[in-house]
């Protein structure tokens, strides 16, 4: 005679898991999948039992009740001077860790170009292959905003952009970092603060030359666009332009949009005999261990890129289960390295 299946012979199924909490089906499922009909005590409850009794969902049988795959999506554009950053694997790693806390997956795909990465995007959501994305690196006009905006994707920025409608973002203030790197400056004595700026493409240039000008009229100082190179994209953009200034505008410090940018203004120190926090104070953004490692460790303001990646896949889950995307949108400040860059002026 054969024995009818046991929960430790075969796959915990939903109805083992309701009939264990004395709940219907249909609740049980709700919960699991984050219905906000349904209240965050059972839905915590649910979500322990589940883990107890090691209950897993049937990816094929959710995508066909639900029409989810349970998958964020994610595009690298590896034409980008830094589309393999050094941060990008604390970024993946803050995606994939909260992605799995809730039972999904991070879908990751590379484009060579702007065009293909538009049908990049195109083709993952015609194979069903994630139930929206992350966007990294955003534009003030951005046509992947665009596209997804069309087809009714849901979407999160790791960033801002022009237009915020339909948009949803988790971002680091890092105009206000920009505008505190002034004040620090200023408050040591500084007056001839000059600025490093990004690719202008980019939604983070703008706002950080915006909180470079805010700090100095908050210090009572000009803003002199003379003191200005704003458009550099890698290291080598950075030093040339920070040869200029020192050539040309003899500033006594630098506040620079990146650490790359501001590695190639320390470069340009070097080539001139001049020595950062001393001659020429140099202060950066995203906290790279690069910057630590340099000869003189650089002040910079540190990005919490595994935190920025888990919050990112959190909005992004509730905005696939319905959330509106106006509620979702959050900022967080980087925090300060002091390094060996700063210091009083000559």
């Amino acid at each position: 005679m054969t024995e009818s299946p046991t929960l430790s012979s075969r796959p915990v199924r939903i109805d083992d898991l309701a009939r264990s909490l004395g709940l219907s089906k249909g609740t049980v499922s709700r919960a699991l999948n984050g219905y906000s009909d349904i209240s965050p005590a059972t839905r915590k409850r649910v979500a322990e039992a589940a883990e107890a009794l090691g209950y897993r969902p049937m990816a094929h049988a959710q995508a066909i009740k639900t029409g989810r795959v349970r998958a964020l999506g994610l595009v690298l554009q590896m034409d980008q001077h830094d589309a393999q950053a050094p941060f990008l694997a604390g970024f993946l790693h803050g995606i994939t860790r909260a992605a799995s806390a809730h039972g999904w997956t991070l879908t990751v795909s590379t484009a060579e170009s702007e065009e293909e990465g538009l049908e990049v995007y195109r083709r993952i959501r015609r194979e069903r292959k994630a139930d929206g994305f992350i966007l990294p690196r955003t534009r003030l006009s951005d046509p992947r905003i665009d596209l997804l905006r069309e087809e009714g994707c849901p979407f999160v920025l790791f960033g801002r952009t022009g237009d915020p409608t339909g948009c949803a973002w988790f971002d680091i203030r890092s105009e206000d970092a920009m505008a505190d790197a002034v004040t620090r400056l200023a408050a040591l004595g500084h007056r001839r603060i000059a600025h490093l700026g990004g690719d202008t493409e980019f939604t983070y240039a703008h706002l950080r030359a915006e909180g470079v000008r805010a700090g100095l009229t908050a210090a009572g100082l000009p803003v002199d666009d003379g003191l200005f190179r704003l458009g550099n994209a890698t290291r080598d953009d950075a030093a040339r332009s920070a040869g200029e200034l020192l050539d040309d505008m003899h500033p006594t410090a630098i506040v620079c949009a990146t650490d790359v940018l501001a590695l190639g203004a320390l470069k340009a120190l070097a080539d001139r005999g001049l020595v950062p926090g001393r001659d020429v104070s140099v202060v950066g953004y995203d906290g790279l261990a690069e910057g630590r490692a340099a000869t003189v460790p650089l002040s910079t303001y540190a990005v919490d890129q595994v935190g920025a990646g888990g919050r990112l896949a959190d909005i992004l889950i509730e905005r696939i289960r319905g959330a509106a995307p106006d509620s979702l949108r959050e900022t967080a400040m980087p925090e300060f390295y002091a390094g060996g860059t700063i210091g009083p002026p000559v």
